[in-house]
């Protein structure tokens, strides 16, 4: 049977709140070192252009339905042809992300400052948190789970007796670092150098290949069935105006 706790309060003034504070700094922190660490380099206009390309095809597959059915076929010809499509990528001119990282140094030079500039502070940030806050019950979630969630947050806390929805400071400590990308993006905007999660996609795949994109638009461009919304915009508004009215 699982066992209720009374948690202390001193525990939320001097362990809870101030590792909360501390991850959220350290990220701010982290933010402004990276912006430091890259390099002055202008971006690559061939990269911008692609991105450009995707970003506009995208905006006709969301908004398709609001334009006539032959403006969408000849605008979807425009975008997958595959003779002059600016979103068709022949085979032979596929670009490989390892090979272009071995011939520009700068790229592998900028990953390996995004990679320290993550490592460093996540390693002496979890050293600092084990060794002085392990073992303490930091918080209660305020609904029952179920006990896969155990391994998840209570780490650090070898008891079978306490509930599950308990959470240790360990685990506190990787909630904070996976959950605060949107209060991240709140503060220092969308643009901001702390998606660890996109890093960690880049570490493990040597970076972005924006060929892959663009076949994936244009594989999802051809697909897409077209229903033009016009003809059935004056029964829709009818039905609004009765559900209003009544």
């Amino acid at each position: 049977m699982a066992e209720d706790l009374v948690l202390d309060s001193a525990i939320r003034d001097w362990v809870l709140i101030p590792l909360s504070l501390v991850m959220v700094l350290i990220g701010i922190l982290r933010h402004f070192v990276t912006k430091l660490m890259r390099s002055s380099q202008p971006p690559d206009i061939k990269i911008l252009k692609e991105n450009q390309v995707v970003m506009r095809a995208r905006n006709l597959r969301t908004c398709a339905n609001l334009i006539p059915a032959k403006s969408f076929r000849s605008r979807r010809v425009y975008f997958s042809n595959e003779e002059n499509g600016l979103l068709y990528v022949p085979k032979g001119q596929a670009q490989n992300p390892q090979a272009q990282m071995l011939t520009d140094p700068n790229m592998a030079t900028d990953m390996m400052k995004k990679n320290l500039s993550m490592i460093i502070p996540q390693t002496l940030t979890f050293a600092w948190v084990n060794f002085f806050f392990s073992g303490f019950v930091a918080a209660k979630i305020p609904f029952p789970l179920t006990q896969r969630f155990r391994s998840m947050l209570q780490n650090g806390i070898d008891l079978s007796t306490v509930d599950v929805s308990y959470v240790s400071s360990r685990s506190w400590y990787f909630l904070n670092l996976f959950g605060l990308r949107g209060l991240f993006s709140l503060i220092l905007g969308e643009e901001n150098a702390l998606d660890d999660t996109q890093r960690m996609m880049q570490m493990g795949g040597f970076g972005f290949d924006p060929t892959k994109s663009l076949s994936a638009e244009k594989d999802s461009l051809d697909i897409i069935q077209h229903d033009w919304a016009l003809p059935r915009i004056e029964q829709r508004a009818e039905s609004i105006l009765r559900k209003l009215t009544n």
